[in-house]
């Protein structure tokens, strides 16, 4: 394999630990909503959700981010004003980064017993990254302008 294909291929399985971090937080905190502040369960919730924060997604995001840099930098650097598309994705890039960092704050904030939301709102929040997976693989794969 050419240093292209390790790139590529690293984008993508960061991009998939990343997707799974993004999934996957939010549920913990529909289940740490359940718990009473201070129980065993809530302290358990408290460690699996810094780890799965600290160990896999925050790695995975800047391996996401920086081979992303490179790609766009090899394939679109004489083209970047004309993909539409791409500029598009970065957009809801974006924004899927805002959300990890809303994440992480919320992630704070049950860490200091301070969570203010409701099971049901972190249920809702939970399909925020698949909206924006959608919107970005539909971009990345159609680039439909």
């Amino acid at each position: 394999m050419d240093s292209y294909t390790w790139l590529k291929s690293l984008h993508i399985i960061s991009v998939i630990a990343w997707m799974a971090g993004l999934f996957y937080l939010p549920r913990l905190y529909v289940y740490h909503t359940q718990k009473e502040k201070g129980s065993d369960a809530s302290e358990t919730f408290k460690i699996m959700e810094r780890k799965l924060l600290v160990i896999i997604m925050n790695p995975a995001m800047i391996a996401s981010i920086v081979s992303g840099i490179i790609l766009i930098w090899i394939l679109y650097i004489d083209d970047f004003s004309s993909a539409g598309w791409l500029h598009a994705k970065i957009l809801l890039l974006v924004f899927m980064v805002i959300f990890h960092f809303i994440l992480s704050r919320w992630q704070k904030k049950f860490t200091n017993d301070e969570n203010a939301h409701s099971e049901k709102f972190y249920r809702f929040m939970n399909e925020v990254p698949t909206l924006l997976m959608i919107g970005i693989v539909i971009l990345a794969v159609g680039k439909p302008f």
